[in-house]
């Protein structure tokens, strides 16, 4: 051991670079926020909670290809569908269990008409298990309870798609 860090040692140089370190971090602005009361901006591209669209006239944008419940990986979308009289499709189940789900977007860009998105929301704990297997009613009002910001993040996002 050399001179030089026996001193080291004996000053406790690295007890003394490390207190500078805090107090030169200490005086600048703080990267935390009051999370209820404050939130951080969600980019567009956020995947949070699922829900299904409608078209402006109140029809379900859902044409029942099943492409979303054929790319989920976690095996978490199940689709049932029937025809209508005029000969088009619609969903009669549209079921996502949300404990299964990885949140990995492959539905969103699947679906040819936009109609299964993940919104902005993250806050939807629950307190059982049960409450976590979405229906096509919870996706109907999911989606239209965020259908303003789940618009505006598709339109920012569409010149990257």
């Amino acid at each position: 051991m050399s001179i030089a860090q026996t001193i080291r040692s004996f000053t406790l140089w690295e007890f003394v670079k490390a207190h500078a370190l805090t107090l030169k971090y200490f005086f600048k602005p703080k990267a935390t926020i009051n999370y209820p009361y404050e939130k951080n901006p969600i980019s567009p591209r956020f995947r949070g909670e699922h829900a299904l669209r409608r078209y402006p006239n109140g029809e379900e944008r859902c044409i029942a290809c099943k492409l979303c419940e054929a790319i989920c990986p976690a095996l978490a979308i199940t689709i049932e569908a029937e025809p209508r009289d005029d000969g088009s499709r619609r969903t009669t189940r549209y079921d996502i269990d949300m404990t299964k789900c990885i949140y990995c977007g492959l539905c969103q860009e699947a679906c040819p008409v936009d109609a299964i998105v993940e919104g902005p929301n993250f806050e939807f704990a629950t307190e059982t298990r049960e409450e976590l297997i979405y229906d096509k009613s919870k996706l109907l009002a999911n989606g239209d309870r965020w259908e303003r910001a789940i618009a505006a993040n598709l339109a920012a996002d569409a010149p990257y798609r």
